[in-house]
């Protein structure tokens, strides 16, 4: 990586909080980076190795983790939640999805370094002892469920009695996927930048009440009326859906087998949670997305269309507010978003582009190239404020080694100068504030086989420790890699 790139600023506003820091400012503007061409995962050989032994000190904050915990994203998504669910999923009976839908791809490895995508069946999966569940704020896609079962089960990880989707569900179709195409291609340069997965036409069906829900699969007799409606709605809606009898009788078809192989699955999960919350079994939450995609709190409109945050937990799963205790939040070392919408920090042209390299910050999902920045504090604490982390994650610390200087967002202002004291609702204020930075020493070292904090470079530990002091949560698991076992238990 050229470090010079990612420079923002060649005039620095002297800072007068500490020797250590220099402050910057800059006013990015909100547009999407494009980057064409094509990317093709490489499978990185280090990955082979066992999950890393966590201190004895770690091991005891792991355990006492409470009964009901949680993993949520805190920016735009895509800062490696699967991996620590992964990794804590043994430290717990139940891990549980409660909401989004195929458009959350989490990626995780096992011990001999083979990787896993995963996009609905939860990230505990890889542990034997583990159930999973798939909440009723989940919009389920049966054929890519099914898919993922298949892919997990050749490779050796068994599913059988291991996976139970809530009879509440909603049903996410293959023509939910066309409308998503049909709608972004509809609002033109306006487009929301979705994963065209169907994740917003499949929320939409369930809000307006003619959605179709797992176990409608339980009742055949009454499914292919309901299915019409569903039909009938889109072609109404888009002139360039097409919609016929044969049409219709072929996903009813499809269906029929569908819910056959489907029944063993089915649960109602809401007994299934609260059953095993009153039994003293652990349940480890996994989000979807992320705050800042929050269909409330995030950049609306360019949002995804649930609630990422800790109040889609209870909405999703149907368990009480007051039986949720610790709540993790995991955050990039520094920023990335796909799609439209304000991105304050974000680095245009090559510098984000070099980024982008270093980081193989490409979708899950979609591959699609995603859009990078430095880290945003004012995002991180409000997301910090919504959700009450315990802790946070912080994940691709090992991203940000070649470089000698890295910049922190700290504070923003309006272009008249007036302090924003959080992060604004307002897309015009976004798209106009200016971001102060404060600039911090490099470590210039390579950390990715770094296990101890200890043995992190003074630079290193400086930048996370500077993460904590302004956002006032600490930070107990750094990532320095992508594999199991690089990770750092502080």
């Amino acid at each position: 990586m050229n470090p010079s790139a990612l420079r923002l600023d060649p005039n620095p506003i002297s800072f007068t909080g500490s020797t250590h820091y220099k402050l910057y400012r800059t006013s990015p503007l909100c547009r999407p980076c494009r980057v064409s061409g094509t990317f093709s995962n490489v499978k990185c050989s280090s990955l082979k190795s066992a999950v890393a032994e966590p201190t004895r000190e770690a091991v005891a904050r792991i355990d006492g983790l409470s009964q009901v915990s949680g993993v949520l994203g805190c920016q735009w998504g895509d800062e490696g939640k699967g991996k620590l669910v992964d990794i804590l999923a043994k430290h717990f009976d139940v891990v549980a999805r409660c909401q989004g839908g195929a458009n959350a791809g989490h990626t995780i490895y096992n011990n001999e370094g083979k990787k896993f995508a995963l996009h609905l069946v939860p990230s505990g999966i890889l542990n034997e002892e583990t159930l999973c569940v798939i909440g009723n704020g989940v919009v389920v896609h049966l054929p890519g469920l099914f898919g993922e079962i298949d892919g997990l089960e050749s490779n050796g990880v068994s599913c059988d009695g291991r996976i139970l989707v809530s009879d509440r569900a909603h049903l996410l179709f293959d023509f939910h996927q066309e409308v998503d195409g049909l709608r972004e291609a509809e609002l033109a340069k306006s487009f929301i930048g979705t994963t065209k997965r169907g994740i917003g036409p499949a929320y939409s069906s369930k809000v307006i009440r003619n959605g179709i829900r797992v176990g409608d699969l339980r009742h055949m007799d009454t499914f292919p009326q309901k299915l019409e409606v569903l039909l009938l709605d889109a072609a109404s809606r888009f002139k360039d859906f097409k919609f016929g009898p044969e049409m219709l009788r072929e996903e009813v078809e499809k269906y029929k087998r569908f819910a056959e192989r489907l029944e063993p699955f089915i649960a109602d999960t809401v007994l299934v949670m609260n059953e095993s919350i009153s039994q003293k079994k652990k349940v480890l939450v996994e989000g979807g997305q992320a705050t800042m995609l929050d269909i409330d709190f995030g950049t609306y409109p360019f949002v995804t269309s649930s609630s990422p945050s800790a109040g889609g937990i209870c909405t999703g799963l149907g368990i009480a507010p007051r039986v949720v205790g610790d709540l993790i939040g995991v955050v990039k070392a520094y920023t990335t978003r796909v799609g439209s919408g304000p991105f304050p920090t974000e680095i245009l042209g090559q510098g984000g582009d070099l980024l982008r390299f270093a980081g193989q910050e490409f979708g899950t999902t979609t591959g699609r190239p995603r859009r990078c920045g430095w880290l945003d504090l004012v995002a991180l604490k409000f997301s910090c404020d919504i959700n009450g982390f315990s802790s946070l994650n912080l994940t691709k610390l090992d991203v940000l080694s070649d470089l000698p200087e890295i910049h922190l967002g700290v504070s923003y202002k309006d272009v008249d100068g007036t302090p924003i004291k959080s992060f604004p609702g307002d897309l015009r204020v976004l798209e106009r504030l200016k971001v102060e930075y404060e600039v911090l020493p490099g470590w210039k070292t390579d950390i990715s086989s770094v296990r101890n904090y200890d043995d992190l470079p003074l630079a290193a530990r400086r930048y996370v420790e500077r993460i904590e002091e302004l956002v006032g949560v600490p930070v107990h698991y750094i990532g320095v890699g992508p594999g199991r076992d690089a990770l750092i238990y502080k």
